[in-house]
């Protein structure tokens, strides 16, 4: 049983590395991440002769392997989308990957249909037959329900159909809370589909949806683990 010890000065880097051999994965992460400043500012402050933190790395953060939605899922929030826009914002999130925020930001000017592309966030994405039909669809509805509306944003309502501003992004993520397949569970969805579809390249992840290295390579990370499980199962 460790004794209780009265100072931090009493605290050596033994003393540390045996409490964090008790923890595992985030939790190792995070503690070392705390420790580390409170024994650096003690040191400054004259409370220490020496940190005990000191040359003790706490490693990059091991994530989870990300796991796919399941149907039931997915369909869950399909049944939940029951009106022309609800639907456009469920397919921009789970097909073309898009944000909530950069669902809000979209302009009419972002949606070019005689060449089938739209434009998120400054990138432009091939438009699908889907997403194609629930545009036109929504556009149409806009059209009937708010046909003097100077606002050019893509998704309006009534309190911002008498504006110039976009809607929130609480208005726009509203049909899908409280679903399992949330928005951003759908996009991060579709961004692992891609990975588990097409390979685990980070490259190939970026460049489609604009990742950052780090995100791409969890990604990659992640569907590859899911692979090598994949494969090392016995045919039934």
């Amino acid at each position: 049983m460790v004794e209780p010890l009265d100072h931090l000065r009493e605290v050596t880097r033994d003393d540390v590395l045996t409490y964090i051999k008790t923890l595992h994965g985030h939790q190792r992460h995070d503690q070392l991440v705390a420790l580390r400043p409170l024994f650096t500012w003690a040191k400054r402050n004259g409370l220490i002769f020496r940190n005990p933190t000191s040359r003790i790395k706490v490693g990059q953060y091991e994530y989870a392997v990300l796991q796919p939605l399941v149907p039931e899922q997915v369909d869950r929030s399909v049944a939940a989308a029951t009106t022309p826009a609800t639907r456009l914002i469920l397919a921009l999130a789970a097909v073309h990957a898009a944000r909530v925020a950069q669902i809000a930001d979209l302009i009419l000017d972002d949606v070019d249909l005689g060449n089938r592309r739209l434009t998120i966030a400054g990138r432009v994405r091939p438009l699908d037959d889907l997403t194609r039909k629930l545009l036109l669809d929504r556009l149409e509805h806009r059209r009937r329900r708010w046909p003097n509306t100077a606002n050019l944003h893509l998704l309006i309502n009534n309190q911002t159909a008498t504006k110039t501003s976009r809607a929130s992004n609480h208005w726009t993520s509203a049909a899908m809370r409280g679903q399992d397949a949330t928005l951003e569970r759908l996009r991060v969805d579709r961004q692992f589909e891609e990975a588990l579809t097409h390979g685990p390249d980070p490259l190939h992840l970026a460049e489609v949806f604009g990742l950052d290295e780090k995100t791409a390579m969890r990604y990659a990370d992640s569907a590859r683990a899911l692979l090598h499980q994949a494969a090392e199962q016995p045919l039934q």
